[in-house]
């Protein structure tokens, strides 16, 4: 298994990106959000999964060993595969998702394409048990970033930059409008 890849971008795709190591070109799925994160960067480490089927390998990165973590419990979930695992990343941190899994509000994983309500009652079901509590206060700041997030991708940010934008706001601003005020005076440095 490769659980770490440490190299330099060759090149984007729509989905994954190429990382050379040593002369050799990985070929890794990632976020959106990390896409975005690696597009400036002449090199990178990421933590990896490495997926194998009967008739696939692939590597899927991740900045932080919070996010790997938490696509490796999305993915043990019957339903929900590499794709879908991806696509719940792109739309929330894991904090937010944790917070998502704990009050039992499936609208979140509901976004992606390809999760419906009874997949998403599934890993609420199946994950509620698996992941700790997590205090009340962190519980209404990863609300109010989703329903931010959910704002500023309407006004037409793309999910990389609205997270980029929300984790620069303080945590001790609460109320959702504020919020997205806030997020907003970000990007529009």
């Amino acid at each position: 298994m490769i659980a770490k890849i440490k190299g330099k971008i060759d090149f984007f795709r729509d989905n994954y990106a190429v990382v050379d190591v040593a002369g050799i070109g990985y070929k890794v799925f990632v976020t959106d959000f990390a896409m975005g994160k690696m597009a400036g960067a002449g090199g990178v480490e990421l933590f990896t999964h490495t997926y194998v089927r009967e008739d696939t390998l692939s590597l899927y990165g991740f900045l932080t060993l919070d996010e790997l973590e938490m696509f490796e419990l999305l993915i043990s979930i019957s339903g929900i595969g590499p794709k879908a695992g991806i696509g719940i990343l792109n739309i929330a941190e894991p904090k937010t998702i944790r917070t998502a899994i704990v009050t039992g509000d499936s609208s979140i994983l509901t976004r992606v394409s390809g999760v419906g309500k009874k997949t998403a009652e599934r890993v609420i079901l199946e994950l509620k048990n698996r992941i700790s509590d997590i205090p009340n206060e962190d519980q209404g700041i990863a609300r109010a970033d989703s329903e931010a997030m959910e704002a500023l991708t309407s006004l037409g940010y793309s999910v990389s930059q609205a997270r980029e934008a929300l984790k620069t706001v303080p945590e001790n601003v609460k109320d959702v409008s504020e919020r997205v005020r806030e997020a907003l005076k970000g990007l529009g440095k």
